[in-house]
């Protein structure tokens, strides 16, 4: 278990340094494209060093999962995959390499209306229902470091990106919101907003059947519902 620690602590650590205080120096040295090749490959070490750290760690309950938190999880992983499906749908300029698409336009379509972080969200959501419902030790470091990278990351982004794209992404980010929802609650966009279109609803569900079927032949856990 403290090799599961260890690598996750180096797999987040790795994505906050380079992304940020070491982001500026390698791209003056290696160029977009090459800080790029360095921040995958470092990436990929950690985290093949991360997927066998986790299958090699042994198991350890901490609790049990009630039903109805189970179906809820299975609710709400429908609401991550809509959310992952919708962010490579739409424009989504908080990706990398995707800052041009505010040249376009500055209002936010689809599921940016309900977060300008939708991957990361998704990525936030999968790691609270799997901490939540399997109660295991592997998999409360596991899945609760992904998420604090995730939901963390997201956040830090949005200083980068105002940073480097100014006023475009300030307009951008007047009509969505870090927090899922947070533009329609606060009023700065009407209710109807958090349908983001049959479109990314569809492929969701789509990815979300998918995801049920293969989770038992890869991670050799069924999620209860195949």
């Amino acid at each position: 278990m403290i090799e599961l620690l260890l690598a996750i602590v180096v797999f987040v650590g790795t994505h906050f340094v380079l992304s940020h205080p070491l982001r500026a120096p390698l791209v003056r040295r290696f160029g977009e494209q090459g800080f790029m090749g360095v921040y995958s490959l470092v990436a990929l070490i950690a985290l093949i060093w991360v997927v066998t750290a986790y299958r090699g760690a042994p198991s350890a309950q901490l609790w049990i999962a009630p039903v109805w938190l189970r179906w809820l999880g299975y609710l709400v992983m429908i609401d991550a995959c809509i959310l992952l499906a919708g962010s490579l749908i739409a424009p989504n300029p908080a990706l990398t390499m995707m800052g041009g698409a505010l040249q376009k336009s500055t209002h936010p379509t689809g599921v940016m209306l309900i977060t300008r972080h939708p991957m990361m969200w998704a990525i936030g959501l999968w790691a609270m229902v799997h901490v939540a419902v399997s109660g295991r030790l592997e998999t409360l470091i596991l899945a609760g470091g992904m998420g604090v990278l995730a939901l963390v990351g997201a956040k830090l982004q949005d200083g980068k990106k105002a940073l480097q794209l100014g006023e475009a992404w300030a307009a951008y980010a007047a009509h969505t919101s870090y927090w899922p929802g947070g533009a329609q609650i606060k009023g700065r966009l009407p209710l109807r907003t958090f349908w983001p279109g049959w479109v990314p609803v569809l492929a969701g569900c789509v990815l979300y059947g998918l995801f049920v079927y293969v989770h038992g032949p890869i991670i050799g856990r069924s999620t209860g519902l195949y």
